[in-house]
């Protein structure tokens, strides 16, 4: 039986996909403190993705990611990721970024509410 993905399991493997490497918490810290347009997101999320690459181990998320198409898999087995859908890709991977790290968007108009 297949252990489904929680919001908690999809939100640690994103972190685990883009922020693991060494050098990615200060990074993050700056990019949060100038804000990013989508692209200049889109291109960070793409340097941390790397080409390819992925982790896994019992009793531990199984991750594929990619930066071409920033594209993430994430799932409680080992998964092929050529038939499986992404867990995240594109826009819903830089929302997801902004979510998760609180990267603004200083082209954003719109004033905060809190």
């Amino acid at each position: 039986m297949t252990r489904p993905l929680t919001d908690a399991d999809k939100r640690e493997g994103f972190i685990r996909a883009t922020g693991g490497f060494s050098g990615a918490k200060q990074r993050w810290a700056k990019r949060v403190e100038r804000g990013m347009t989508a692209d200049e997101l889109a291109g960070a999320l793409a340097f941390e993705l790397g080409i390819f690459g992925g982790s896994g181990g019992p009793d531990q998320l199984s991750l594929t990611f990619q930066g071409t198409g920033l594209k993430i898999w994430i799932s409680w087995e080992t998964h092929n990721h050529v038939t499986m859908k992404p867990t995240f890709e594109g826009k819903g991977t830089i929302a997801m970024a902004r979510l998760v790290y609180g990267v603004n968007d200083p082209a954003d108009r719109q004033l905060a509410l809190w």
